[in-house]
């Protein structure tokens, strides 16, 4: 074939390269140009590779993609230069919900999807305060692919050593007093993480940002609850862990393996994957409940059972010239049921998808957490999941979190009032986005 392509015989150029189409054609080489796909994780990238193929097999079999995964971090950073220079621009990209808050300000380099998600009934399937996320006012410009709802992970074998069960925790005033009777046996109950401010405050109904953009509107209800935080810590009932963060693979090699804490907060994404991924020695040792509720003057509940925190999104690129075959590979993402369900079934997170609610791969028991339906418990969370007022200076108003700016309440620096005023002053005065990200 080789040697056959040469055409030594045939001087003009164009004539040869037809010849060549037309050769290829007959023994059916693909011209078709990949779409470029870019994934924030190497677990989620495992996931596409295995969703490419499954759309191949049940879609189109000439579909071709590239899917290339970047770290968390280092995505914004390699959007910003690719939409820059132009050059070597992805078709669709994963992006983490905070990141996705840097493109509300202009014009968005997204494809507005809002048509394409109505016409496929997408806008009524996908549970809308998630939706929401990746949106900008009435239009969609990418689609949520976890429910991100938070519960409580908590250890069986320690509960049972300390004669604990999870319906004693109804209330947060339960679990203070619980913690409270366990830190007289040196033993802290839950470990704490900056990012626990967001959750804590989302699930009381506070916001870090209005829908008109003020900054910390729910201002004394963020106090309390950061003042709750500090309590937690002061009084040994929570832990901070060696490197300030439950995100640190350290994390579990040290407290989490010395049985330092019982309980950990976390979205159903860091159960499916970081906690698995971390602690596999520890399976069937795991259990999960809902968040304890918060209670009125009165003890009256007055607050949901869960909250969310992070979560990525597919958006599709304005740039790119392959936008309607990018969209079909989307649409089929979020609406095929083996999609949906493998996305869960190989530790990636849980669906936003209403119809895949029903999927009963995803209630069975799960070993890894003592056959604790996970599927179910999310299931019955779903409804009482709050919204999040997106905004463009979030994911600086995220990062000065995550970077332990409240963190001196925690270990009995500061107060929360002071902590909280200074960071609503900062997020005011303008300032840019976190550092790395442009």
């Amino acid at each position: 074939m080789n040697s056959f392509l040469n055409f030594p015989s045939i001087a003009n150029r164009s004539v040869r390269f037809a010849l060549i189409i037309i050769i290829c054609a007959i023994v059916n080489v693909s011209w078709a140009e990949p779409v470029k796909i870019w994934i924030s994780s190497q677990q989620d990238k495992i996931y596409y590779d295995n969703m490419v193929r499954l759309y191949q097999q049940e879609v189109d079999a000439d579909f071709q993609a590239e899917v290339q995964a970047f770290g968390f971090r280092e995505m914004p950073d390699k959007l910003a230069i690719a939409f820059k220079t132009q050059t070597n621009t992805p078709d669709i990209v994963q992006l983490d919900e905070v990141f996705f808050g840097m493109y509300l300000q202009g014009e968005a380099p997204f494809v507005d999807l809002t048509d394409r998600v109505k016409a496929v009934g997408l806008d009524e399937s996908i549970m809308p305060q998630r939706l929401e996320l990746f949106s900008l006012g009435d239009r969609v410009l990418g689609l949520p692919q976890s429910l991100s709802a938070v519960v409580i992970y908590y250890r069986r074998d320690l509960f049972q050593q300390f004669s604990l069960s999870p319906s004693e925790f109804k209330t947060w005033d339960d679990f203070m007093a619980i913690g409270e009777e366990l830190a007289a046996q040196n033993q802290p109950l839950l470990a704490l993480d900056p990012s626990y401010f967001g959750m804590l405050l989302r699930q009381r109904g506070g916001h870090l940002f209005s829908e008109t953009g003020d900054v910390l509107p729910d201002f004394e209800l963020a106090v309390e609850t950061l003042e709750f935080m500090g309590e937690l810590a002061q009084k040994r009932i929570g832990l901070m862990p060696d490197r300030s963060t439950i995100f640190d693979p350290v994390f579990f090699g040290g407290d989490v393996a010395n049985n330092e804490i019982l309980a950990i907060m976390g979205a159903d994404w860091y159960g499916l994957d970081m906690i698995q991924q971390f602690s596999s020695e520890l399976e069937g040792e795991w259990g999960i409940m809902p968040l304890p509720v918060w209670t009125d003057e009165q003890g009256n509940p007055n607050s949901v059972r869960t909250s969310t925190f992070a979560g990525q999104g597919l958006v599709v690129y304005k740039g790119s010239d392959l936008i309607d075959e990018s969209w079909e590979f989307v649409k089929f993402v979020m609406t095929n049921r083996e999609a949906n369900a493998q996305r869960f079934l190989q530790g990636n997170s849980f669906p936003a998808y209403k119809p895949a609610f029903e999927d009963i791969r995803l209630l069975q028991p799960q070993p890894f957490f003592g056959y604790d339906s996970m599927g179910q418990i999310l299931v019955d969370l779903a409804p009482e999941v709050p919204r999040v007022m997106m905004n463009p200076k979030r994911p600086m108003a995220v990062f000065m979190i995550r970077e332990g700016m409240l963190s001196s309440v925690m270990y009995g620096e500061g107060d929360a009032r002071t902590a909280l005023t200074r960071f609503k002053d900062q997020l005011e005065g303008g300032g840019g986005p976190p550092p790395g990200v442009n």
